[in-house]
């Protein structure tokens, strides 16, 4: 194996392994209340952690921004604006949380009233939102943290902060609710003791290996006008394609719901499937966004062109080994997740729409860590308003003749459109500024070409 691929692996291994660690925090809350004797603590927890998974998915602009500006910065060696990088992120973050906090009263009351819980689940859910709120400084820093180290070429940090996590979440949760007695307010508790416990780890990491960097004169220029709006028009970019994705996401869902119970139940199966696909293709992007990032940095376009296509290759045997696998052994996997044969019957007629998601989703998932990366994010705003405008339109005027087999074309579609735009764009992306006012090394510096190529 070539460096090039073991730089890949080395950066998108322990990525999916933290990714398929992220569900787990909230598996392990539904175990816990599942166990309580009262369905309504199960709808407390459901209602609960999607309103902060919207909440913190919306901010991720904190994690990919900082990613892909640190990898630049590491790229120019330019140190001083690496540590400027953690430092502006870590402000802007606590920021946001703080408000969030503030303002926890109309947040609170604007999702549960989008959301409709019974009268039985309302009441539990609040008490889980008003502990967990204040989660939301660890949380935001984390991300913080977690995207300049994914910028320093680090992703293993990341990767036990989220073992962690679930470890501290387990025990706090279980002493909390079975020995102590808590009930719902003690699965709250234990979120919000193991997103601290990630916080305050992750930053340890950093003393631990990165405070040197102190040393360099990061103090100054720290709020340039300059460098802060370009940190700006980079997050604003990623917010709004992020409420895009929400949008789509939330749609596909409220759209399913509109078609019955046994629809809905379909949908969210075979929705796991692009879920598993997606926690592989993240960890290669995140990979891209560290690499291309310190080779965009570093003007190496030769070194930036054969990562594009490695990464290529990579997502093309990923997409392929996944189709092949959901051929084969997908239905299977649906039995496994329920046992309720009419949802499984219902699904074998939508179960093409799922096989054909990798082959449809693996370009914009490597092209979103390269545009991060390099900070194209205007690239990745307007692929994903053009395909999510494609995806509406294409179930409002199919939905009256296909039912459900619209609103998986218009994802499928959707999938697809963004790769196919950012490709397009990704072709006419020049190299027209420095990122970094650092000089490159003798013989890394680039001519400027016409186009970035694969």
């Amino acid at each position: 194996m070539n460096s090039r691929n073991s730089q890949i692996l080395r950066l998108a291994l322990p990525s999916i392994v933290s990714n398929i660690t992220v569900p787990l925090l909230g598996l392990v809350d539904l175990t816990i209340v599942g166990h309580m004797g009262d369905v309504a603590y199960i709808g407390a927890i459901a209602v609960g952690s999607m309103i902060f998974n919207v909440v913190y998915w919306i901010f991720g602009f904190l994690r990919m921004g900082t990613s892909g500006m640190t990898s630049q910065a590491l790229g120019a060696r330019n140190l001083a604006e690496v540590m400027r990088m953690l430092v502006r992120s870590l402000a802007i973050g606590g920021a946001i949380a703080l408000l969030l906090i503030v303002f926890q009263w109309p947040i609170r009351w604007v999702m549960l009233s989008i959301m409709h819980p019974s009268a039985q689940v309302t009441p539990h859910a609040v008490t889980y939102f008003n502990i967990c709120i204040y989660g939301a400084p660890a949380m935001l820093g984390l991300y913080g943290l977690t995207g300049w180290f994914i910028g320093m070429q680090n992703t293993r940090i990341p990767m036990m902060v989220s073992i962690l996590q679930n470890v501290v979440n387990i025990v706090a949760s279980l002493s909390f609710v079975f020995f102590l007695h808590w009930k719902i307010e003690g699965v709250a508790v234990g979120t919000l003791v193991a997103q601290w416990a990630g916080f305050l780890v992750a930053l340890a990491c950093w003393v631990r290996y990165y405070s040197r960097l102190n040393r360099y004169d990061w103090h100054s220029s720290l709020f340039d006008r300059k460098a802060m709006s370009r940190f700006f028009t980079v997050n604003r970019d990623i917010f709004l394609r992020t409420l895009f994705l929400v949008g789509v996401n939330f749609f596909f869902i409220s759209a399913g719901a509109r078609q019955g119970d046994v629809i809905l139940s379909v949908n969210t199966l075979l929705m796991t499937l692009f879920t598993l696909f997606s926690y592989v293709m993240d960890g290669f992007a995140y990979a891209g966004e560290a690499l291309s990032g310190k080779y965009y940095g570093a003007r190496n376009r030769e070194a930036f062109t054969g990562l594009v296509r490695a990464l290529f290759r990579w997502g093309a045997a990923m997409a392929a080994a996944f189709t092949l696998v959901y051929a084969v052994g997908g239905n299977a996997f649906l039995s496994l997740l329920t046992n309720e044969t009419l949802v499984v019957e219902a699904a074998e007629p939508y179960f093409y729409w799922a096989v054909s998601i990798p082959v449809a989703g693996v370009a914009a998932f490597i092209f979103d860590g390269i545009f991060i990366g390099i900070t194209a994010t205007r690239g990745m705003l307007v692929s994903s308003v053009a395909a999510a405008l494609a995806f509406f339109a294409i179930d409002l005027l199919l939905q009256p003749v296909m039912g459900n087999h619209a609103l998986w074309l218009a994802f499928i579609v959707y999938l697809a459109m963004r790769g196919a735009v950012q490709w397009r764009i990704f072709g006419r992306q020049r190299w027209e500024e420095e990122p970094s006012p650092a000089p490159p090394k003798e013989g890394s510096a680039l001519q400027k070409p016409d186009k970035l190529s694969i």
